[in-house]
C-alpha cells in the first residue's frame, strides 16, 4: 500500500511516495516560485505525484491517497486553503484542482503543514506509540501541531494550533501576526538571531570582545547557531544570549504543557539540531515552572526524529 505526501512550502514543493511502514521510497521536488498563479503550483504538484509513481514503477491508481501539507489555514473538511499569506492563497480549492489535473483522482486531503508534521512525528517519529502529543518547530517562526487521541486538533474553524502566537511578554517585541510579545518573536530562530545581533552591538558599544563577532565574520552571517557555538567556546556574552533564549523557550513550553499535558512534546526545526543539550537546558526550568512541578507523570520533552520528512509522512497519513 502506498500513499503520497506533499509538503508545499514557500520555497519548495516536495512530494514523497510513502510505503505502509511509513518509509519514503521516492522523493521529488520543484521550486515553488510562490509569486506564480496557484494553478501553476498545483500543476507542478500533479507532475511530481506522477513522477514519484513512475520512478517506483506503479500507477497512480495504486496509491491509496494523496495528502497535502500547506501553510496557512487549511480546511481539511473542504480541501480548501482558506488563507496562506506566503503563497497568496485565498479560499483556494487546492484538492479540487489537483483532482482535475490527475484525471479525477479523488482521495485527496489537505491539512496545515505544522499539523501534518505533528501527525508524522506522532505516527512514525518521536511520539510514536503515544495517543497525545504536541510538536513545535523552531525555524523562521514557531510552528505547532496538536495531536489528541491520535488525531489532529485544529479547532472548529481549522485555525487552532498556532502555538507560536501565545503571548509571553505583554506589549513585547512586535510579531508578524500583528500582536506584540508572541512566543514566536522570542523563541524562533529569527528571535534568537535578533537577540544575538543585539548582544553583539551591545558588546561593540562597550568595547567588550565576544567570539560571536568572530564566528559571524567567518561565516559571513549571524544565524541560529552563532550564540550556541560561541557559548560552547566559553564566551560569556554568548552564554547570556543562550540563557535568555532558553528561558523564553521554556516559558512557552511550560504554558503548552500546563494547558494540554501531552504525553510527549517534540521539538523540531533548525534550533532542534542542538540535540539533547537543548533538552537538558530546558528541563530544569520547565520542571520548576509547570503546574505541580515534575511530580508524578510528566510530559516527556524530546527532539523530533523525522526532520524535513515529517510533513511528507504526516500528509501521506491524512484521511
Amino acid at each position: 500500500m502506498f500513499r503520497i505526501g506533499v509538503d508545499l512550502g514557500g520555497t519548495n514543493i516536495v512530494v514523497g511516495l510513502v510505503d505502509q511502514e511509513y518509509n519514503i521510497v521516492e522523493k521529488e521536488s520543484l521550486p515553488t516560485m510562490r509569486e506564480r498563479n496557484g494553478e501553476l503550483i498545483v500543476a507542478d504538484i500533479a507532475t511530481l505525484c506522477k513522477r514519484v509513481c513512475k520512478n517506483h514503477g506503479i500507477a497512480l491508481a495504486d496509491v491509496t491517497s494523496i495528502g497535502i501539507a500547506s501553510p496557512g489555514v487549511a480546511n481539511s473538511d473542504t480541501g480548501i486553503v482558506e488563507y496562506a499569506n506566503n503563497l497568496n492563497f485565498l479560499n483556494f480549492p487546492i484538492a479540487k484542482l489537483l483532482s482535475e489535473m490527475l484525471d479525477g483522482y479523488s482521495n485527496i486531503y489537505v491539512e496545515n503543514d505544522a499539523n501534518a508534521a505533528a501527525l508524522g512525528e506522532a505516527v512514525a517519529g518521536a511520539a510514536k506509540g503515544f495517543r497525545s502529543s504536541i510538536m513545535i518547530t523552531l525555524g523562521t517562526g514557531v510552528g505547532g501541531g496538536i495531536i489528541i487521541d491520535g488525531k489532529v486538533y485544529s479547532g472548529f474553524n481549522h485555525k487552532g494550533g498556532e502555538l507560536g502566537h501565545i503571548v509571553i511578554q505583554h506589549n513585547g517585541r512586535p510579531c508578524g501576526c500583528g500582536r506584540k510579545g508572541c512566543w514566536e518573536s522570542y523563541s524562533s530562530a529569527t528571535g534568537l538571531i535578533n537577540m544575538t545581533k543585539e548582544k553583539i552591538a551591545e558588546c561593540a558599544a562597550k568595547g567588550v570582545k565576544t567570539k560571536m563577532t568572530d564566528i559571524a565574520e567567518e561565516r559571513g552571517k549571524i544565524n541560529g547557531r552563532t550564540a550556541f557555538d560561541a557559548a560552547r567556546l566559553g564566551d560569556i556574552p554568548a552564554q547570556e544570549v543562550v540563557d535568555e533564549y532558553i528561558s523564553y523557550l521554556a516559558c512557552g513550553i511550560t504554558n503548552i504543557i500546563n494547558i494540554f499535558q501531552p504525553e510527549v512534546l517534540s521539538i523540531g526545526g533548525g534550533i532542534s539540531n542542538e540535540g539533547q543539550s537543548l533538552i537538558d537546558a530546558l528541563l530544569p526550568l520547565v520542571n520548576v515552572e509547570q503546574y505541580g512541578g515534575a511530580l508524578g507523570k510528566a510530559t516527556d520533552i524530546r527532539i523530533a526524529k523525522l526532520g524535513n520528512d515529517a510533513g511528507i509522512i504526516g500528509a501521506a497519513l491524512l484521511n
